[in-house]
């Protein structure tokens, strides 16, 4: 090999890895609910999996590129990681259809147009011809991404072709063949072809060098079952680069796909060579032909599968076990099996809100002392990281909840119950987005420099514990369906949207006068707006508590505009109380 092969090596496996992450961003944007629901009911059991794992194989002629795409579907949330293992055995099954159609076509492909067509280095390019059309022409965006996902599995395939060929020039090597051929003890034997199928980045590849050698009449049984099975466990580096930078259940799809090869090989060593002690095979002295070859490498995959499929949920479990979930992860589950039992499922929902108000309130307070006190580094950063665990509580609790109305008969009680996370969730994300916006604020002031006038800081000092209160009486009254307390966060929202008008107001005179500069003014304005829409999503958690603890009969259109707009003597006198606290 010389300089310009390893260059194109590692230029494809440039091309791998970004065909892998354009594959699978253009899957989320494509899949939709159609492409979820097919690949449910494909997969739906273990053995329509096997089926749709070997036919896709079959077609595609790569169990490599089929386990690419299982980790891109994954990765995307498209299939549930169970759902692949069925799909995994069958893939392995379907890819010794190519060392058949070797055996009967020979190693040189070139004058049949069907196995020419099949090759990556030509699909590839068809779906990039197709890719590019729709990009250009198509005038729907779904048509785009659709037009991008072929896109992109053209480059993840140009990718692994060009790592295969820069390989190529060892075949001529009669050392790298001598290398092969040495190996007569069973484990170096598979180390070997699991080391070379690893650089070739194709089991089928590596298995058509091994005909090609039988033809010469070299090679013999005892040494070709071992390189087989090897070849079969180095086949797996195409799934393990597949696996960097996604999800950890698409991490799993990757372990189970090691795991399968890794168990079926030790398994048959020590079952294959345990009976040869005994019976002393004559045949592995024998000179192995090209469909020798082919028929070692399905009697392998096959019989792998018969031992193993049985045990796919154990494979899952083994899969949890090597790629473990952080204390992030777990924080975000819900057990499924609750929604058995409906009322526990819901509690468990509501105990995770809790959690959820925690966090949200934990980023809102923070963000509000950097702004009246300056800015912290180690908080800022908690603030961003914070509202990400509440986008994660509000897409779990999401989910969860209306997997759990649709599938599972409620009572009234957990229907209004479910009911009321499902509308308090986005109240409570919008207002954790807040408290990031007001901390990028208090970050721009730092990072430029920026003072307030004494007005200005006076202002902030007054609206700000307006807000901070607002927010955690909202959260009391939801948290304890405190009906009679909503009434009073009416008013002081209507004190604090007072507040911040007449606030920008003041501002604008004060850039007119020259006391503050207009880029004081941006910052000032968002620090408003932000404190302005906290206090409405307060207001909102707080009505969905008093619809559920007082009005349950109330139209769910009209509740909430009614609620806001109550106006009696209590409203009237709190809002005079909160008018003389805050101003």
């Amino acid at each position: 090999m010389d300089v310009f092969s390893f260059v194109t090596l590692f230029g494809g496996l440039a091309f791998f890895l970004y065909g892998m992450h354009v594959l699978s961003e253009s899957l989320k944007k494509t899949a939709g609910g159609r492409l979820e629901k097919l690949l449910n009911k494909a997969t739906d059991n273990q053995f329509k999996g096997l089926t749709v794992g070997a036919l896709i194989t079959i077609a595609i002629q790569s169990s490599s590129a089929m386990t690419v795409m299982l980790v891109g579907f994954v990765n995307s949330g498209i299939m549930e990681l169970p759902q692949t293992v069925g799909v995994i055995f069958g893939s392995d099954i379907g890819t010794t259809l190519t060392a058949w159609i070797l055996s009967l076509a020979g190693i040189d492909s070139g004058d049949s147009f069907v196995l020419q067509l099949l090759k990556p280095s030509c699909f590839s390019l068809i779906f990039a011809l197709i890719g590019v059309i729709m990009l250009m022409m198509s005038k729907k965006q779904s048509h785009k991404d659709m037009g991008t996902m072929l896109l992109g599995f053209a480059i993840l395939m140009t990718g692994m072709t060009m790592m295969s060929s820069s390989m190529e020039p060892l075949k001529e090597m009669e050392s790298f063949t001598s290398i092969l051929t040495a190996f007569k003890n069973p484990f170096l034997g598979v180390l070997a072809g699991a080391v070379v199928t690893g650089v070739i980045q194709s089991s089928a590849a590596s298995i058509g060098i091994l005909q090609s050698i039988s033809m010469t009449g070299q090679l013999t049984y005892g040494t070709a079952i071992p390189l087989v099975m090897g070849a079969n466990i180095g086949t797996c580096m195409t799934a393990i680069l597949s696996s960097i930078g996604v999800n950890r259940d698409a991490k799993r799809v990757t372990v189970i796909h090691v795991a399968i090869k890794f168990i079926g090989t030790v398994l048959w060593l020590a079952v294959f060579y345990a009976i040869d002690s005994i019976f002393d095979f004559s045949f592995l002295d024998s000179k192995v032909g090209i469909v020798g070859v082919a028929a070692i490498h399905s009697a392998f995959n096959i019989a792998t599968t018969i031992i193993l499929f049985p045990f796919s949920k154990l494979l899952v479990k083994i899969a949890h076990l090597i790629v473990k979930e952080t204390d992030e992860e777990q924080e975000f589950k819900l057990d499924e099996r609750l929604m058995l039992t409906p009322p526990i499922a819901v509690g468990e929902c509501r105990n995770m809100m809790v959690k959820m108000i925690s966090k949200a309130k934990s980023g809102l307070d923070k963000s509000m002392d950097m702004l009246l006190n300056g800015y912290n580094a180690d908080d800022f950063a908690f603030i961003k990281k914070n509202e990400e665990r509440v986008d994660g509580y509000e897409d779990t609790l999401g989910s969860y909840l209306m997997k759990l109305t649709t599938t599972q008969h409620l009572t009234v009680e957990d229907k209004n119950r479910s009911s009321r996370i499902l509308q308090a969730i986005g109240e409570v994300e919008r207002v954790a987005d807040h408290a990031n916006y007001l901390s990028d604020s208090a970050e721009e002031i730092a990072t430029k420099h920026l003072e307030f006038s004494d007005e200005a800081n006076a202002e902030l000092q007054r609206i700000i514990p307006a807000v901070r209160d607002i927010y955690t009486m909202a959260l009391d009254c939801y948290l304890s369906d405190d009906a009679v307390n909503a009434d009073d966060i009416g008013p002081l929202r209507i004190v604090i949207s007072e507040m911040c008008d007449r606030f920008k107001s003041n501002h604008v005179e004060r850039l007119a006068t020259g006391v503050c500069t207009t880029e004081q003014g941006f910052v000032f304005n968002d620090i408003l707006y932000s404190c302005t829409r906290i206090a409405e999503h307060s207001l909102n958690i707080a009505a969905i508590a008093y619809r559920f603890k007082s009005v349950r009969a109330t139209d769910p259109d009209t509740y909430m505009h009614d609620f806001k707009q109550r106006k009696d003597r209590v409203s009237e006198r709190k809002y005079k109380e909160y008018y003389e606290k805050y101003n």
